[in-house]
């Protein structure tokens, strides 16, 4: 019978080390917890386990450096790094460190012991730790993006050319520049070219460059992109648009590191890592004849998904704030700081250009929002709820009928003022609207005046409610219909029902 596995864990949270005790017992392990890495090196000096699981952020002694000294003394020890503040640095930085795994928290529990057990297996040397390089702008905390993180963190030692897919606006630059800034080419240069931007006639001597008098208006010689990205590395942006030609003499680059410059007659040879990227499905350029298929299988030796930013919502609030921030920055500004139907608002919305078009509103915002909160009336016209886009009502004809005042109209100040009620659906085409949000100013007007606090917190869940409520009226109860008509996702929609107490989620 095989002897149980030794595992200890370091953590200053008393729940995770509670929690690690007893699932990893009952897969038959024997685990010790320690509270600190003090405690910790203490026990290693008469004792070592086959497993070492740490936190990365710990008082006094941090995770990373515990896991130097801990490599220092027993290169042999595997360790797992676990964080509840996952950014690309920290998977960087754990896995330059010599990490087994990175494991941000919250984590599967019942999937632990699996990993222990393969780190208990780890025979191989331990990387040498190594200098971590900033890369603010990939920022995530949603599942999604911890994989690109330990995408980035287990490629950063290595030379192996890269495919980055995704869609326009994800950042496939800036994975790309991380895989770059990360690895041992960092000191060598960065090369990026877009494939689409160039003209086709042009692209030959921009990748491999020409001799002089090769053709009209080579006045001289002229280094290509990849003699320029010699030692370091070549991002090939949008490299599904790259013509045919092209293609055959990539593909020979890429096999032998040879290439010849237009006009030239003596080959160059260059070592240069390969990270390519395109927003297109390969797969089916490929069977369409459109692209090389050999060449295919030689980009995309790793794959690394970029997702789009619908798909992390979560990370949209984080985000925001960031480019915020440099804006403001840039124009020597005070940042200015979202409301939190904002937030929602910028959550719930699809994000066509993705992580570039949120960056641009939010420049947008710093100039043009007059105040230091920025409202929902102060989003662009494409972000903007639709209750907000036709902005404020055009006056009324003379000739055009009084407004129908909404229901349980608010009184005058008195001392007790009464919740406020919203109107009904929205008039049809061509219907004066009524004029409720008079109503709603006479209604805070008088309960200011009473001296009742919490005024949000009283009005808008039910302005939300009747919102919600004339929408699925209007879609005869059709939730992602009505969503979209709100200017919601259905997530939120959902949430906002179960919240506000009108039913049960489906």
């Amino acid at each position: 019978m095989s002897q149980a596995l030794r595992v200890w864990v370091v953590d200053d949270d008393e729940s995770i080390r509670w929690v690690l005790e007893r699932s990893l017992a009952r897969e038959g392990m024997r685990v010790e917890s320690y509270p600190g890495a003090a405690e910790l090196l203490d026990a290693l000096n008469d004792d070592t386990p086959d497993v070492l699981i740490s936190d990365i952020r710990m008082p006094g002694v941090n995770g990373l450096e515990l896991m130097q000294r801990v490599h220092h003394s027993k290169p042999e020890l595997p360790v797992i790094i676990m964080t509840a503040h996952s950014d690309l640095d920290a998977a960087v930085a754990s896995y330059k460190g010599g990490a087994f795994e990175y494991l941000p928290k919250p984590f599967d529990v019942d999937g632990v012991a699996s990993l222990v057990r393969r780190a208990a297996r780890k025979q191989d040397a331990p990387v040498e730790p190594a200098g971590i390089e900033s890369s603010a702008d990939i920022i995530g905390e949603a599942p999604a993006m911890q994989d690109v993180f330990r995408a980035i963190g287990r490629l950063s030692q290595s030379n192996i050319t890269v495919l980055v897919t995704g869609e326009s606006g994800t950042g496939k630059e800036l994975v790309a520049r991380a895989l770059h800034v990360n690895s041992p080419r960092a000191a060598k240069p960065f090369i990026a070219i877009n494939t689409a931007a160039i003209p086709k006639d042009l692209l030959e001597s921009e990748f491999f460059g020409h001799e002089r008098g090769s053709f009209t208006g080579a006045a001289t010689q002229r280094k290509g992109r990849f003699e320029q990205a010699d030692g370091g590395t070549l991002f090939l942006d949008e490299i599904g648009d790259m013509p045919a030609d092209l293609q055959t003499r990539l593909l020979r680059v890429l096999q032998n590191g040879e290439f010849y410059r237009v006009g030239g007659v003596a080959p160059i040879r260059v070592d240069v890592r390969v990270v390519a990227a395109t927003h297109q499905a390969l797969e089916s350029l490929v069977k369409d004849g459109r692209f090389r298929e050999d060449l295919y299988h030689r980009l995309n030796v790793i794959r690394v998904r970029i997702p789009a930013l619908r798909e992390r919502p979560e990370d949209v609030p984080q985000l925001a704030r960031h480019f915020l921030g440099r804006a403001a920055e840039e124009l020597k500004t005070e940042p200015k700081r979202l409301r939190p139907e904002v937030i929602e608002r910028l959550k719930a919305f699809e994000w066509p250009g993705n992580v570039r078009q949120l960056e641009n509103i939010c420049r947008w915002l710093t100039v043009m929002a007059p105040g230091q909160d920025i409202h929902l009336q102060d989003l662009p016209p494409e972000v903007r709820p639709a209750s907000y886009a036709a902005g404020p009502a055009p006056a009324v004809a003379a000739a055009a009928p009084p407004p129908v005042a909404p229901p349980q109209a608010m009184p005058a100040p008195a001392p007790a003022a009464p919740a406020f009620a919203p109107p009904p659906a929205a008039p049809s085409a061509g219907v004066a609207a009524a004029p409720w949000d008079e109503e709603l100013r006479q209604w805070a007007n008088a309960a200011l005046q009473a001296g009742k606090d919490d005024l949000l917190g009283e009005a808008t869940p039910m302005f939300e409610r009747v919102m919600i409520e004339a929408a699925l009226n209007a879609t005869r109860g059709q939730r992602q219909e009505a969503a979209r008509r709100l200017g919601w996702g259905r997530n939120t929609l959902s949430r906002k029902i179960k919240e506000l107490g009108m039913g049960e989620d489906e």
